[in-house]
């Protein structure tokens, strides 16, 4: 068993906790796609006309998951599962007014940066064409921070006295998209730039009012920054790109089907 007293398992820990996000990037890729077949597809044609072969590997594969996380459960202290439990709403009129709050935010922290900001480089440009269009690259702008750090939006002393606890930390974040500008808290890189690229291209399809509405709306119905399907789309294109740097894909295509789907 681990302690966190030995300094060779702090290095394991550390990195048991980076799969244990990767894995969760993927899960929700899969969640996300067997929403899509809940809600256009009865269980029952599924049982009739789904192909048997693959039906039985995904029902194996999702009993076996759910068996060995139910396990994992069992030993979580009880403190720690319920520390970020949440359960804060709101309604309507409030969805609008955070929603109204977030876009502000944005616009104005895209105002603020995007000044000194700055084109790609040819280098990134060289890595990143293959994903994405000519049109985003020579529009988005960078900035990096250099050891400054983005500042939590000023919302959120009041969403927190409503209940909201999962508020995504920014100032931890290794970027963070403002409509066009893609502000790094520390160096770019060149997974942290196409994370922040990912963002852009949403932006540019939703548009930024739609954009927000759809994160807001996420974050509330699965209380969590990393749950929110705009973002569980991106880490699933990073993840993509981080595994196959050499096989491009267009970035555009992939958000406008989600956007087609409705898994926004």
């Amino acid at each position: 068993m681990f302690s966190w007293e030995n300094p060779d398992d702090r290095v394991a820990i550390v990195q048991m906790n980076g799969e244990l996000r990767h894995a969760q990037l993927e899960l929700l890729s899969a969640q996300c796609a067997t929403h899509q077949l809940r809600l256009r597809f009865s269980t029952d044609d599924l049982a009739r006309y789904g192909q048997p072969e693959v039906l039985r590997k995904a029902i194996a594969v999702a009993s076996d998951l759910n068996d060995y996380y139910a396990s994992i459960e069992k030993l979580i202290p009880r403190e720690a599962a319920g520390a970020n439990a949440g359960g804060a709403t709101l309604d309507q009129e409030q969805i609008l007014e955070a929603t109204t709050r977030v876009l502000a935010y944005l616009r104005e922290q895209r105002t603020r940066y995007y000044a000194g900001g700055e084109p790609l480089s040819a280098a990134h440009k060289a890595v990143m064409r293959p994903f994405f269009s000519p049109g985003i690259l020579d529009r988005v702008r960078v900035v990096e921070l250099g050891g400054a750090r983005i500042t939590n939006p000023p919302f959120y002393s009041d969403a927190k006295a409503r209940g909201f606890v999962n508020l995504p930390q920014i100032t931890h974040m290794p970027s963070l998209t403002f409509i066009d500008v893609v502000v790094f808290n520390e160096r770019i890189t060149e997974r942290a730039l196409f994370h922040g690229l990912v963002h852009a291209v949403q932006f540019q399809i939703l548009g930024p009012d739609r954009y927000t509405l759809a994160f807001v709306d996420g974050f509330l119905r699965t209380n969590s920054h990393f749950t929110v399907p705009l973002e569980a789309h991106t880490f699933a294109l990073e993840s993509k790109f981080v595994q196959s740097p050499a096989e491009g894909f267009s970035v555009e295509e992939q958000v406008r089907g989600w956007v087609r789907e409705r898994r926004y």
